[in-house]
């Protein structure tokens, strides 16, 4: 049933090419086998001259369940599928039509239409869905009596642990942590004169599925499968002049989201407090952000110069009913200061480049940018509850954090020769932030870069430089406001001292049938003036691609590439000077190799793909002088793809599709970790990534029109 519901969910718009090709395939493709088909016209196609189309039609199989797998991809599910896609042109007259269909039959449909006429006006209408796998192995005692509550079983005893859930076993049913969002575009732009053009473009997304939240009870907690229904329509109008070398665009833009699951109220299975027998949590408030652009760019001939400028008004704002403080009728904690937040940011956006190109063997380079967040949002005074168990007796305020930034960016290149160029850049941002540890804060770059291109097939470029963040002072008494140790310094927000460089090469003999691409990458990030928090990053990357053609109808290609990023941290467990450190070690490594054979027979094509990847984490506490090492996080995957295409005739090509995939995954923090595993939390017992799959696949593609 769910395979026939998604092949209903397939676009309408879609069928009449598809039906009208399959009827071509299924029906012509006997006497095809037997005919000359240079000439081929099907008498089933009521296409008008000038139309061509590529219709593929066709059917996979998998072989597994694997959430993963089916992440992005719809094959998440063992069994058939349909696969139906292609694509269409028409064009006469000056005017054009173009559509575009893939995988219609999967929870990952694309399809798309296009046309107008050149120079007059356009116009683009789309449907597209995504599906989003996270686990298949996840189990929950809680039922949704509706999208807003959860329940437990009738016959549920709690316990202070989950070692006393004496109805687990026999209350756990299965429940998959997944989403689907479905997006729907629509757009079009009209020429209204030979200066003016306006242009509107619509996007409506929504999403819905089962997420994962974490609901506090005092010291226990539970892992809940909350409702996800979101909607979000972004719309974009605007107004564009275009006349000789000035360029002008007045557009406004709209962005509004909507959560039609206002809050979530859910049993407690642990004992609790007298009235504390179940929990809520408000959800992401309903919210809109509005604002308004001109832009523009000029081209100054006599000055050799280009002026693009950009600037910006917003508004957001977000004015949700709140909730009360606690649904606990045994709490005393009055009514919140405000019925709604009534919050309100107010966003400012400049930008000016000017590039320049002042002699023939120079160009240069200017950009500035400016950025504000204006949080308007009123403070008010809010009492605490905590987790519906019991009132603090303490109030606290709001934090409305806003922030202004602002970027120079210089740059130059010269050629020194005609095989050497030089260029160098420099970089300036200046932050400044409200109601946070350092209130200002800024960052000098600097990098130089030559590129050599010894000869035509010959091209090495090398850049390095440094970076410098610099800090006013560390607000130590704002940081202990917020419980915070003041010794600790975040990362965001601590001097950084960064060095970096990088090395490419390509070789591209034109008499040879090889090409090599080289690529290093290495930064060093120093804290040195954090006493807890990260105090060194390093990373290094090398990557390797080599491309080889062996004949004129077949080639084969390698690539491989390694990185390693290395953390250090220190902490404290006294709330003063450090006392533990940590060090984290992470390696990837990826190799691939493909093979390409075209014209096999006169007739086929064969491609191979293969892909291996692995990364590993490592990490050591320090602390005493004593090491404790985590058990390594590692992953590892495969990954082959293997097409052949065979050419029946000139209209019709049969693809057949091998795909595998193989990943596995250690990760201790949920590697036998059952629902009561944890006695204090109640999870849903996901199990690490460990899966084999295999898709086999066939399709017919049919052309309709000239090839």
């Amino acid at each position: 049933m769910r395979k026939i519901r998604q092949i209903m969910k397939i676009p309408a718009m879609a069928f009449p090419g598809i039906a009208v090709a399959a009827l071509c395939v299924f029906s012509t493709a006997p006497a095809m086998a037997q005919a000359d088909t240079s000439n081929w016209k099907c008498e089933y196609c009521p296409f008008p001259s000038g139309y061509d189309a590529e219709v593929d039609v066709g059917a996979s199989y998998v072989s597994d369940d694997a959430a993963r797998f089916g992440n992005a991809s719809g094959y998440d599910e063992a069994g058939g599928y349909l696969n139906l896609g292609g694509e269409g042109h028409y064009a006469n007259d000056g005017y054009q039509l173009n559509w575009f269909a893939e995988d219609l039959g999967l929870d990952s449909r694309v399809f798309e239409v296009d046309g107008g006429r050149q120079g007059k006006f356009g116009f683009h209408l789309g449907y597209s869905e995504l599906p989003y796998r996270l686990f298949d192995s996840t189990s929950t005692v809680f039922t949704a009596a509706s999208s807003e509550t959860l329940v437990l079983p009738t016959n549920w005893v709690p316990a202070s642990l989950t070692s006393g859930f004496t109805e687990l076993a026999t209350s756990l049913q299965p429940r998959n942590i997944e989403s689907d969002r479905q997006t729907l575009t629509a757009g079009a732009n009209l020429q209204a004169s030979s200066d003016f053009s306006l242009f509107a473009d619509y996007r409506h997304q929504e999403r819905d599925g089962i997420d994962i939240v974490s609901g506090a009870n005092f010291i226990q907690g539970s892992y809940l499968p909350r409702v996800l229904d979101f909607e979000t329509d972004l719309v974009d109008l605007g107004v564009a002049y275009s006349n000789g070398s000035l360029n002008l665009s007045l557009a406004w833009f709209g962005s509004f989201f909507k959560n039609n699951v206002n809050s979530l109220t859910w049993d407690n299975p642990f004992t609790s407090f007298p009235g504390a027998e179940q929990g809520r949590l408000a959800q992401e408030p309903d919210n809109e952000f509005q604002q308004l652009t001109l832009s523009g760019a000029y081209v100054a001939d006599t000055l050799k110069s280009v002026i693009a400028f950009s600037a910006g008004l917003g508004q957001g704002k977000q004015t949700e009913q709140l909730l009360p403080y606690t649904i606990n009728p045994t709490i005393t904690a009055g009514n919140p200061p405000l019925s709604n937040l009534d919050g309100k940011v107010d966003t400012t956006n400049y930008a000016l480049t000017v590039t320049s190109r002042p002699f023939s063997k120079a160009r240069v380079k200017l950009a500035y940018r400016y950025d504000e967040r204006d949080n308007q949002t009123a403070q008010s005074s809010w009492s605490r509850v905590i987790v519906d168990s019991f009132a603090s007796g303490e109030n606290e305020l709001n934090t409305p954090y806003s922030f202004e930034r602002e970027r120079l960016s210089v740059s130059g290149a010269y050629r020194l020769f005609d095989s050497v160029r030089v260029s160098a850049g420099y970089d300036r941002t200046d932050l400044q932030r409200d109601f946070q540890e350092v209130a200002e804060q800024t960052e000098d770059s600097g990098w130089g870069q030559v590129r050599w291109k010894a000869t035509q097939w010959l091209d090495i470029k090398a850049k390095g430089g440094t970076s410098r963040r610099e800090i006013d002072r560390y607000d130590t008494d704002l940081a202990a406001s917020f419980g915070q140790n003041p010794l600790l310094r975040k990362y965001n927000l601590a001097y950084r001292y960064r060095e970096f460089g990088e090395l490419t090469m390509s070789v591209t003999p034109a008499e040879l049938p090889f090409s090599v691409g080289l690529s290093a990458l290495f930064a060093d990030d120093s804290y040195s003036k954090s006493d807890l928090g990260l105090t060194d990053s390093e990373n290094l990357h090398f990557s390797l691609d080599l491309g080889y053609t062996l004949s004129e109808t077949a080639s084969i290609y390698l690539v491989g590439g390694v990185e390693n990023i290395d953390a250090a941290q220190l902490g404290s467990a006294t709330f003063s000077i450090p006392t533990w450190q940590a060090e984290h070690e992470d390696k990837f490594n990826h190799y691939g190799a493909g093979l390409q054979l075209r014209q096999l027979g006169e007739k086929t094509d064969l491609s191979i793909d293969y892909l291996f990847t692995d990364g590993s984490t490592s990490i050591n506490m320090r602390e005493n002088g004593v090491d404790n090492l985590f058990p390594d996080l590692e992953s590892e995957l495969e990954s082959l793809r293997v097409r052949v295409n065979y050419r029946k005739s000139d209209r019709l090509d049969v693809d057949l599709s091998l795909r595998y995939e193989s990943f596995q995954t250690k990760d201790w923090a949920i590697e036998g970790v059952e629902p009561d595993t944890i006695r204090t939390v109640l999870t849903f017992g996901a199990d690490p990534y460990d899966y084999s799959v295999w898709v086999f696949g066939v399709s017919f593609r049919y052309l309709i029109g000239e090839r």
